[in-house]
């Protein structure tokens, strides 16, 4: 057993895979952070509001004011060198921090793909991505390596395979099954696109969508690893996110997950890629795979695949975390995030908070919209640890005002996935005598309804 391990890490294969990755993922980001500039939304969603939503035990990560931008131009800036592979060590290390560092400043704008990003820029932090077709090979040629171990492109694949597999798991439950929520609710509402409009009203649409992206999810890892099936595997995977991006406003997460694919074919089809930017760019490739050839091949760190062995495993564990929990996860959210549970509810909620002197008597009800930007309450107002924090803060800031012995309700409400309105937060609880932790959450109110499934 333990020669084939050593085999199979000393096992080399060509690098060509790992270049075309680095050189569209850092494309990829670069064009995210443009874009995200250029539509306003860092001063939206970071300048704007006046209070933020933190992690758990990331509270001390917050938005910088006007330094943000700088923040967003380092994670461009850093973007860009990792696609031209240009100090790719530095670059990586530091798109991977601000990145993230982004990513944790405010909860209210999680996505799953965000999470896939920090996931994998830290990867590759341990990755030797830029060995070919990259600046620094070109300059350094003792840097410079036609080859690379196998397990550092296998790490991407098992990666991708991970994402894809938990998020078609998540989907094997009663309401996406059974009933095709949530997709029974929004497809129906994109009846002005052309073509498609008038199919997206069919119920049996909505069905065959919930059991095709489940199958699709499933399946779609192996049959990009299984060489016979490779090609129609990818066609899949482009009509598959092209029609999500059609359909549901997900930013660039389609496109990355499109190009990320790439990563499971052959090196001959990477050396065409390059060879196509090189044509477009002036670039020799005959004399980069000539450097590449001469040069003398460098070891890497043992460190770099224990490392990786070890996050690919603790991504294996954190979505089964849901389970250490009681209740219904859709309905607590305990283990919920991070998880690669990709558009499974719809979530509407109603939060009406009173601040109330316990020696008095006096109250007042909060209006929501003095502290919160309509995407912060209507986030806040579905998930009870946002709940938590919100009237936290209420009770720090009105106790700065002067207010004493405060406590803070709340009468809440949720529809899940299309059900009725259902009580969410006891509303005799004290929210300040609850602190926020990874322990259940006994103060929210059980869910009237079961969904069956994982």
């Amino acid at each position: 057993m333990n020669n084939k391990f050593t085999t199979y890490f000393k096992q080399q294969v060509e690098a060509a895979p790992l270049a075309v990755f680095r050189v569209f993922f850092g494309v990829m980001m670069l064009f995210s952070v443009i874009r995200f500039w250029s539509y306003g939304w860092i001063d939206k969603l970071y300048l704007q509001p006046s209070f933020s939503f933190s992690y758990y035990g990331f509270e001390w990560i917050q938005p910088l004011g006007i330094y943000t931008y700088g923040l967003f131009a380092i994670c461009g800036i850093s973007a860009l060198c990792v696609a031209l592979g240009f100090k790719y060590r530095i670059a990586v290390i530091l798109f991977f921090l601000s990145f993230t560092y982004i990513e944790l400043m405010d909860k209210t704008t999680y996505l799953n793909h965000y999470y896939f990003v920090s996931c994998v820029s830290f990867m590759m932090i341990f990755l030797p991505a830029h060995r070919y077709f990259s600046i620094d090979a070109y300059r350094n040629t003792s840097l410079a390596s036609f080859t690379v171990p196998q397990w550092t492109i296998d790490s991407l694949k098992v990666m991708l395979t991970v994402v894809y597999f938990f998020a078609g798991l998540a989907k094997l439950n009663s309401d996406w099954l059974v009933e095709a929520m949530p997709l029974k609710i929004w497809l129906p509402s994109k009846y002005d696109i052309p073509l498609l409009g008038d199919l997206m009203q069919q119920e049996w649409v909505h069905y065959a969508f919930s059991y095709g992206g489940a199958g699709y999810d499933l399946l779609i890892p192996f049959l990009l690893f299984y060489k016979r099936t490779r090609w129609f595997a990818f066609a899949v995977v482009v009509v598959f996110h092209v029609l999500t991006r059609v359909l549901f406003p997900i930013g660039i997460f389609p496109y990355v997950m499109i190009v990320s694919a790439l990563i499971f074919f052959d090196a001959s089809v990477h050396h065409k890629i390059l060879a196509f930017i090189s044509r477009v760019f002036k670039i020799s490739k005959e004399k980069i795979d000539g450097l590449a050839f001469c040069s003398t091949k460098q070891s890497i760190s043992r460190i770099a695949p224990i490392t990786i062995a070890v996050f690919l495993c603790i991504q294996t564990l954190i979505p089964l975390r849901y389970l250490a929990y009681p209740g219904e996860l859709f309905w607590t959210e305990e283990g919920y995030r991070f998880s690669w549970r990709v558009m499974l509810m719809e979530k509407a909620g109603y939060a009406q908070f009173t601040v109330k002197d316990t020696q008095s008597g006096k109250q007042f009800a909060i209006d929501n919209r003095d502290f919160l930007t309509p995407f912060q309450e209507k986030q806040m107002s579905t998930q009870p640890d946002f709940i938590l924090e919100y009237a936290h803060f209420l009770g720090t800031h009105f106790g700065a005002q002067g207010h004493q012995n405060i406590a803070v309700f709340v009468e809440s409400y949720v529809a899940l996935n299309g059900r009725l309105s259902q009580p969410y937060i006891d509303p005799k609880i004290d929210l300040m005598q609850v602190k926020d932790s990874f322990a259940p959450k006994d103060w929210l109110l059980p869910f009237n309804d079961k969904i069956e499934g994982l």
